[in-house]
C-alpha cells in the first residue's frame, strides 16, 4: 500500500478502552490510532478529516493532559446537525477514535461499556467546532478548527474542475492528487495554527 508519507508524521493517538481490555482485544485496552488508520477508515486524505483528527488529538490532550484518554467515556457534541455541512463527516472520524456514538453505536454489556448516546449534534456550544467533555470528572474543553489560512496551490482548483469535467490528462489527475495532498500536509504543519482548544 502505497501512500504520501507525510501521514506517518503526524502524531498517533493513544486511548485506553475497558471493553477492549474486557474482551481481550488489546492488553489493557491500550489502542493506539494514527492518520494513517483513519484515512483508511474514512477511504480520502482532506482537509475535514485531517481536521476532525487534529481536533481529536488536540482536544484530548488538553483534556486529559498527562492521563490516556478513556476511550467510550468521552461526550463529542457539536454545534451544527448531523446533516450540516461536513459535521457528519466529522463525527464519523471521532466516533471511530473515541467510541462516541450516536443511537448506532455498541448497546453495552450488563449495563457497561454502552456507547451510544455519547455524541450529541445541534448543541449550544459558543461556536466550538466540538466540545469534549469527560464523563468521570465532567471536565471540558471547546475545539475550533479553522484551515482557511492555508492555502492551496494556484492551481489546485483547476485541475480538480477539469478533472471532474472528465478533460484531464492522467498526468493532470496524478498532479490534481499531489497539490491536494500537499495541502493536507501544510494544513498538518500548521496544526498550532488551525486548531484552538480552550478548556472550560
Amino acid at each position: 500500500m502505497t501512500y504520501p508519507q507525510f501521514f506517518n508524521k503526524i502524531p498517533t493517538i493513544k486511548l485506553q478502552d475497558d471493553l477492549a481490555s474486557f474482551l481481550g482485544a488489546f492488553e489493557d485496552g491500550i489502542v493506539e490510532f494514527s492518520y494513517l488508520d483513519i484515512v483508511k477508515s474514512a477511504g480520502h486524505s482532506c482537509p475535514t478529516v485531517l481536521g476532525a483528527y487534529l481536533m481529536t488529538l488536540k482536544g484530548l490532550e488538553a483534556l486529559y493532559e498527562n492521563e490516556i484518554p478513556k476511550r467510550g467515556e468521552i461526550i463529542v457534541e457539536f454545534r451544527e446537525s448531523q446533516t450540516t455541512g461536513v459535521a457528519g463527516a466529522i463525527g464519523n472520524v471521532i466516533m471511530n477514535i473515541t467510541g462516541a456514538a450516536t443511537t448506532n453505536g455498541f448497546k453495552g454489556l450488563a449495563g457497561k461499556y454502552d456507547r451510544n448516546h455519547l455524541m450529541k449534534f445541534e448543541q449550544d456550544i459558543n461556536g466550538a467546532n466540538v466540545r469534549f467533555t469527560r464523563i468521570d470528572t465532567l471536565k471540558s474543553v471547546d475545539i475550533f478548527y479553522d484551515a482557511s489560512s492555508v492555502k492551496p496551490h494556484e492551481d489546485m482548483n483547476f485541475l480538480m474542475e477539469k478533472s471532474l469535467q472528465g478533460k484531464a490528462t492522467n498526468d493532470e489527475k496524478l498532479e490534481f492528487g499531489k497539490l491536494w495532498q500537499k495541502r493536507v500536509e501544510d494544513i498538518s504543519n500548521s496544526v498550532n495554527e488551525v486548531i484552538k482548544v480552550k478548556l472550560l
